[in-house]
């Protein structure tokens, strides 16, 4: 369940210290001797069990994009919403490793039952689940959720009910009354979707935010993003935008019910706004109340000197790979990147390595070969295109000159504040081939929304996508899919790439039976997408982090980009939290 886009909010200047092999392409995200220094913890939760009880802190120097569960579709976004605020018809074990991807029932009494050919799914809700003013949780609530989703002023969320559910081609809503006959509701404990075509995957889409459960009385439009109404075991005290959010328990949610959120903590208060090397320095140190903090982003590379030979530090830092591939996308619609070889000039002209050193080197990240991470790959990419890890300068202007573009030209890019350091090192690599590029930077809170307005976007964005579940059909036909391509609120492609013989076979594949044949399918098809270029994949991170020394249960969780798992997180010795 990954949303698309999984951008670090660490600030991410040039870092060459503290990794040893930075910048060097055959580490692949190992350190000297062949084992990665920020992984020693991989797989396993930190600080032992939590004791029930205090406050758990998070330092973040950002707001978050969307708590509406209807637009809520980025990765740390869902983790800290579907595991503290909303519940959804399933979700992912709580587990470090890979048993954090296994699906298990979560409103839903199990993973649904297929009928009509896997058109069909029928799901039964638990008993006893309620909101936070003790009323129930209800099978057209989720309707509801979900038909929300579709509404034109809520932008932002996921795409897979627009893409399965039948006679959804053009719904805006439930605002004036109309309902998705596609879901049916026959009583208050029984939903069923019918889909306009088989999808024997429909489980995974449901762990989405979309499929978690809003009452029609609750929905304020736009304003429900900031106070979504809890069927989780926390509900929101206040939220204060871009400063603080504080949640408190809800007192009817019932353990009983709910076997993945263990709810350690009486209280969690989010700071935002902070600077980000103030975060890491205070996670560092890790006094008073910082003891029971936890960050909201990635360490940024340049702290990374404090952390991996200091072995006290260095045991409370987790380092789970994101699962998503950063990528440069180029506007294939518009000149000068409707043409191949213009954009194949970029994927020559890019320097992987030197945005390797700008992410915090091998320690921190896997260079990318590919589009889809390693995952679906059974854990390694293939390199269909053999370009040294540094480039091939002379290479990309060769493609230049035969584009019609001897001189270069000169284009702009958009990118999460956070991304600056690595948009500087793309810069300084295309401006070698005569590409000259300007820098934009929007903050991580209003980043989607700049880069989904497609007729006011700038021709090229650094970004990324997660396969939502292990499986190709989650990756490549929602960044590469021209159909689903929005005016607002776009999400995935953003390459806008509309090319007939890719959704061909993207239909193909989604048709086959054989679940190998597909995989096959799938991988050989993200080499066919890469020689088209409309997309420069870059690296896979991981996604580090330093728990104060109060923390307890913590571990990534890999089903959300290897962001802190917060149905488990809490603190060793309540009493010594403050807040």
């Amino acid at each position: 369940m990954k949303k698309r886009t999984l951008i670090a909010v660490a600030t991410a200047l040039a870092a060459t210290t503290a990794f040893g092999a930075a910048g060097c392409s055959g580490s692949k995200g190992q350190g000297s001797g062949g084992k990665n220094p920020a992984t020693a913890n991989q797989g396993a939760a930190v600080g032992g069990t939590p004791q029930k009880g205090g406050t758990l802190t998070v330092l973040s120097n950002q707001d978050f994009t969307h708590l509406d569960p209807a637009r809520n579709w980025v990765m740390s976004d869902m983790d800290f919403g579907t595991r503290l605020l909303y519940r959804t018809l399933v979700t992912y074990k709580a587990a470090p490793g890979t048993a954090g991807g296994e699906l298990v029932p979560d409103l839903a009494t199990d993973l649904g039952t297929p009928s009509n050919g896997t058109k069909t799914w029928t799901f039964h809700l638990k008993k006893g689940v309620k909101y936070e003013d003790g009323t129930p949780v209800t099978a057209q609530d989720i309707k509801y959720n979900v038909e929300r989703s579709f509404s034109p002023d809520l932008p932002g969320g996921s795409d897979y009910a627009a893409r399965y559910l039948a006679d959804a081609e053009g719904y805006q809503g439930p605002a004036q009354g109309k309902h998705l006959d596609s879901i049916k509701t026959p009583d208050d404990h029984t939903i069923v979707f019918e889909l306009r075509k088989p999808f024997a995957e429909f489980p995974n889409a449901t762990v989405m935010p979309n499929f978690a459960p809003t009452p029609k009385k609750q929905d304020k439009g736009p304003q429900y993003d900031n106070r979504p109404f809890s069927s989780g075991p926390y509900k929101i005290e206040s939220y204060e935008r871009g400063k603080k959010l504080v949640l408190v328990r809800n007192t009817h949610w019932a353990a009983s019910t709910d076997a993945v959120r263990k709810a350690y903590p009486d209280k969690l208060v989010v700071v935002m706004g902070l600077k980000a090397n103030q975060i890491d320095d205070r996670l560092i140190a890790s006094q008073g109340p910082d003891a029971s903090a936890v960050s909201w982003g990635a360490l940024r590379p340049e702290s990374a000197a404090k952390v991996l030979p200091n072995a006290e530090v260095k045991k409370r830092l987790i380092a789970e790979s994101t699962n998503c591939t950063d990528m440069v996308q180029m506007h294939t619609g518009k000149a000068p990147f409707n043409e191949v070889k213009v954009r194949q000039a970029v994927q020559y002209a890019l320097d992987k390595d030197s945005v390797l050193t700008a992410s915090g080197g091998p320690a921190f990240n896997d260079l990318s070969t590919a589009y889809m991470p390693a995952t679906l790959f059974d854990g390694k990419q293939p390199d269909t295109l053999k370009i040294p890890a540094t480039g091939d300068v002379e290479k990309a202007k060769r493609l230049l000159k035969q584009a019609g573009k001897p001189d270069g030209f000169e284009t702009k890019m958009t990118v999460s504040t956070g991304d600056k350091g690595r948009a500087e090192a793309i810069q300084q690599s295309l401006g070698k081939a005569g590409i000259k590029v300007t820098i934009e930077t929007v903050d991580p809170s209003a980043f989607y929304a700049t880069i989904g307005d497609t007729k006011n976007r700038t021709d090229m964005v650094y970004t990324g996508w997660c396969p939502d579940y292990p499986s190709g059909s989650t990756f490549l036909p929602f960044v590469f899919d021209g159909r689903f391509i929005k005016e607002k609120g776009n999400s995935g492609n953003h390459s806008l790439f509309r090319d007939k013989p890719t959704m061909k076979r993207m239909d193909d594949i989604a048709a086959m039976t054989d679940a190998k044949q597909a995989n096959a399918a799938w991988r050989k098809l993200d080499g066919e997408i890469l020689a088209k270029s409309p997309a420069v994949p870059v690296l896979v991170r991981r996604w580090p982090l330093v728990l104060g020394t109060n923390i307890a249960g913590a571990y990534g969780q890999t089903s959300f980009g290897g962001q802190l798992d917060y149905a488990t997180v809490g603190l060793k010795a309540p009493s010594k939290s403050q807040g």
